[in-house]
């Protein structure tokens, strides 16, 4: 088994978009910033990322985000 960390896909400050999936259907899909890098769940990479102008952020996974 290899215990190696698996390096994150996307930088703090990067700007990603979010891709349409059954679990986030009603999520804007304009441009997020990633604003943190989170440890894995599940073994999933997740991140915070938040819409410019708005108040929240949100955690998504890596595999539910794309490069703008």
């Amino acid at each position: 088994m290899n215990d190696a960390k698996r390096a994150h896909k996307f930088k703090v400050g990067q700007s990603v978009s979010l891709q349409s999936t059954l679990f986030n259907q009603d999520a804007a899909r304009s441009a997020y910033k990633v604003t943190r890098q989170l440890p894995e769940t599940d073994g999933e990479l997740e991140y915070q990322v938040k819409r410019p102008g708005e108040p929240h952020e949100c955690v998504v996974m890596e595999r539910d985000l794309g490069a703008e």
